[in-house]
């Protein structure tokens, strides 16, 4: 009897360590997300196509491992357009990496939020979404970032 109960109150501690270590996997800061440098590749009358060179910081004591990132870009508070990115890499512990995706944006809407700056050369932003993990009891991690870029 003594020792079932001592091999239950083992297995209850064993128990909890678990469960405490799975809660502490679950705990994920959000990755810091910023716009290092936008250029224009090509323009047409409906639409314009950039680069969009990206930095992830990762506050987090251990790596994620990034399969892929959807966005959304505003400018002055309006949509300038949104997409995603299926580029797979991994962002090292209390690290970060750099990263190109593709945007297109409606040239409506860019043309009067970055040609009707009136001669500035940079540009604030707010960069919302999501970034999709390859492994982990957490899947997905929302973002929301405001900051400005110097346009090239």
């Amino acid at each position: 009897m003594a020792i079932r109960d001592g091999l239950r109150a083992a297995a209850g501690a064993a128990s909890l360590m678990l469960l405490a270590g799975c809660a502490s996997a679950l705990k994920l800061e959000a990755p810091k997300l910023s716009v290092v440098s936008m250029k224009v590749q090509s323009a047409d009358i409906f639409s314009q196509r950039m680069q969009i060179r990206m930095l992830v910081q990762n506050p987090n004591d251990r790596e994620l491992p990034i399969k892929g990132i959807t966005y959304r870009i505003e400018v002055n508070d309006a949509e300038l357009g949104q997409g995603q990115t299926d580029a797979a890499f991994v962002v090292p512990a209390l690290g970060e990496a750099e990263f190109d995706m593709q945007f297109t944006a409606n040239l409506a809407t860019a043309l009067s939020r970055l040609l009707g700056r009136k001669g500035a050369d940079t540009i604030d932003y707010r960069l919302r979404g999501e970034v999709a993990l390859s492994s982990g009891f957490l899947r997905h991690i929302p973002f929301d970032e405001r900051g400005s870029v110097k346009l090239k």
